[in-house]
């Protein structure tokens, strides 16, 4: 049961994957995305990763993937336009697609593991020491610089990301809330003494 398990979660992982690149319709390739992560949790749960599972859930799929289709669906993007510029590549993509599968190729047809490769992928936890207890003293007390390192790398990708993409209009009027803040209330409003039957 456990390698038909296996096996139904690994061709569904990879049919999936590749589905999403060669999908036509965008909202379809995130469906298979969406397929794809499921997969991906059913294999940590069979090696007994049940917390990065339902992580890989709740954040991949309750809230990325999501966020991907609602990205696609309200965005006016002009996808023929975009196929186009795909065949324009797509030999220079062809050609780089071979040769990294001939450096891979040539890396793992000489690649022999070590004898002591077993004992160090084996999780650095202590036996009888819940999952999720384990997982939290590797990451938040053994390897503690390198996680935040690595969430400040993401929060300086983030800003990187909203600086390059965001853009300036003159033409859209703004709110200028300091010019609200600390405007002088006497100079704020005029009183005009209009008389009868003469206009501003």
């Amino acid at each position: 049961m456990m390698s038909f398990a296996f096996y139904l979660f690994a061709i569904s992982a990879c049919v999936a994957g590749f589905m999403v690149v060669i999908g036509r319709n965008p909202v379809h390739s995130v469906l298979w995305l969406i397929l794809a992560f499921f997969a991906s949790a059913g294999l940590f749960i069979l090696q007994g990763a049940e917390f990065v599972a339902l992580l890989l859930v709740v954040v991949y799929v309750g809230a990325v993937a999501v966020l991907f289709l609602f990205v696609v669906m309200m965005l006016d993007v002009d996808f023929a336009e975009l196929k186009g510029e795909l065949a324009r590549y797509l030999p220079l993509a062809l050609i780089i697609a071979v040769v990294l599968l001939a450096q891979l190729g040539i890396a793992f047809s000489g690649w022999t593991p070590a004898e002591t490769a077993e004992s160090l992928r084996a999780a650095p936890v202590a036996e009888g020491v819940h999952n999720t207890l384990g997982l939290g003293m590797v990451i938040y007390d053994r390897y503690l610089l390198a996680f935040q390192i690595a969430g400040l790398v993401l929060l300086v990708a983030m800003i990187g990301a909203i600086v390059l993409t965001m853009r300036h209009r003159r033409d859209i009027k703004r709110q200028n809330v300091l010019e609200q803040m600390w405007r002088d209330p006497a100079k704020a409003m005029e009183l005009k003494d209009v008389k009868p039957g003469q206009g501003l």
